[in-house]
């Protein structure tokens, strides 16, 4: 593999890890599976990575026909993409993002506190928005818009799958993890991986007004 394709698989891999936040959605997992036993806990894990793998990869190859179709140029998306993805860091480095999926776990057990079986969490809200969430959508879409080379549209889309993997194992170990790690420990990389997403927001950002103007 090339040091270019080797690049692009690091930028990838460390943008979805970021997005995905694996970490800090194994506490959100481990309480929404807390319930149900370990199978059920499994069945959880399998399914809600099967349906964000389904809606990420959709739009990752739907995405440069939509822009096509809505006239918007990669530019624009990228520049669009950088805003989305600062504003997205911001929750993470001052914790917003953490209380609203701690909001939206509490509202969901709440409205099944009564139900004698554990209910099905896989496609809401793990699936969808605590896995793909509009970040990791629209950078998906992004990433395989921006380049032709079906060599580098594998690269883009091995480094997600990993992503995916790397989080179905979290899932499967996330009771150990929770307690190993615990709150302030994962609140502190949440943090420093929001940083970390801050300053590649920002250079997209740039790039897109860049390309946009033609000043590059």
């Amino acid at each position: 593999m090339s040091a270019e394709l080797i690049s692009l698989f690091t930028a990838t891999f460390v943008t979805f890890f970021v997005l995905i936040d694996s970490l800090g959605v194994a506490p959100m997992f481990a309480t929404l599976t807390a319930r149900g036993d370990a199978a059920y806990r499994r069945q959880m894990a399998v399914k809600s990575i099967f349906v964000a793998a389904v809606i990420i990869f959709a739009f990752a190859f739907g995405g440069a026909w939509l822009m096509d179709a809505m006239h918007i140029s990669i530019d624009a998306f990228r520049a669009a993409g950088g805003v989305l993805l600062f504003l997205i860091a911001l929750d993470m480095v001052f914790e917003k993002r953490t209380e609203r999926r701690e909001h939206r776990t509490e509202e969901h057990l709440g409205q099944h506190v009564t139900d004698p079986e554990p209910d099905d969490v896989s496609v809401f809200p793990l699936g969808i928005p605590m896995i793909a969430g509009p970040g990791s959508i629209a950078t998906a879409m992004f990433y395989m818009s921006d380049t032709d080379n079906w060599m580098e549209k594998g690269v883009i889309l091995s480094a997600i799958g990993l992503n995916l993997l790397l989080t179905l194992i979290i899932f499967l170990m996330a009771g150990p993890l929770v307690r190993f790690l615990g709150a302030s420990v994962a609140g502190a990389l949440t943090r420093i991986l929001g940083v970390v997403l801050a300053a590649l927001s920002i250079q997209l950002l740039i790039d897109g007004i860049k390309g946009a103007f033609n000043l590059g």
